[in-house]
């Protein structure tokens, strides 16, 4: 039998998370990617997208139904092969590769109790849909894959880049990521206490760009249906999960966030 989505569990799943909610402290958003991406092609250079800067902790945020974490299911994050940069395949006994838009993205974690300075050494599990809309593990299609999952640790300047593919919109939620932050790849990967959980958003002109490509068309019509203003986790503000964005369709995107913790 399939699994829900997200948005057929609706607003009753996530509310009690949602209410507890605190409202964004400020922010340690945008940031520069590791590398920049070539702005020739077809597709266009994406137009620069920056947020505020001010200091502050990234809201925690719901999980939602399909972390993979083992608190609702499947434990990805205790199998060999999940600490990797590419997420855009699955690992161990799985070997499907999530189609779509290629995009790089690149958290810098800065630890706010000491004055924004790199929090080095802690470990990021990412994970989002695919673009289809549905989420390894769980949708009945992809159930036995584990792509668009993965562990990276930051490095010595707080940073750390995942390889993926650009998500789709579905029905009642904005384009975003999931993120689980731990103290250590040990901490990740054995079930350690979590720094914080929290989504990322991605901004509308560079959904609308994509979602106009092939593979995505139902991404056109479920992103009309929201905005960032409506969406059930980023109303209360999003000024803190607001990546920013350079690239274009044809050389690929990248996004970054700085994330206060």
């Amino acid at each position: 039998m399939a699994l829900m989505h997200d948005h057929d569990k609706g607003l009753a799943f996530d509310l009690p998370k949602l209410l507890s909610r605190r409202q964004a402290l400020g922010v340690f958003a945008g940031g520069l990617t590791s590398s920049a991406l070539a702005a020739c092609g077809g597709g266009g250079t994406a137009p620069t997208t920056t947020a505020s800067s001010e200091t502050g902790g990234i809201p925690e945020e719901t999980a939602g139904p399909y972390p993979g974490d083992g608190s609702n299911g499947p434990n990805v994050l205790a199998e060999s092969g999940v600490v990797r940069s590419d997420i855009t395949t699955s690992f161990g006994d799985a070997s499907g590769t999530a189609t779509g838009v290629p995009t790089t993205v690149e958290l810098t974690l800065l630890d706010v109790a000491k004055g924004g300075t790199p929090l080095v050494g802690a470990a990021v599990y990412l994970w989002h849909c695919d673009a289809a809309g549905r989420y390894s593990l769980y949708d009945q299609e992809i159930s036995g894959e584990n792509y668009l999952r993965g562990v990276q640790q930051s490095d010595a300047d707080g940073k750390l880049t995942f390889k993926t593919i650009f998500p789709a919109a579905y029905s009642g939620r904005w384009p975003h990521m999931h993120f689980e932050i731990y103290e250590s790849l040990d901490a990740a990967t054995n079930g350690g206490a979590k720094l914080r959980t929290s989504q990322l958003a991605i901004p509308q002109d560079i959904c609308e760009t994509v979602y106009a490509t092939d593979g995505y068309e139902q991404s056109v019509q479920n992103l009309a249906g929201t905005s960032l203003d409506s969406d059930m986790v980023f109303s209360d503000g999003h000024a803190s999960q607001l990546t920013r964005v350079t690239g274009s369709v044809d050389e690929g995107y990248a996004l970054a966030l700085n994330v206060g913790v």
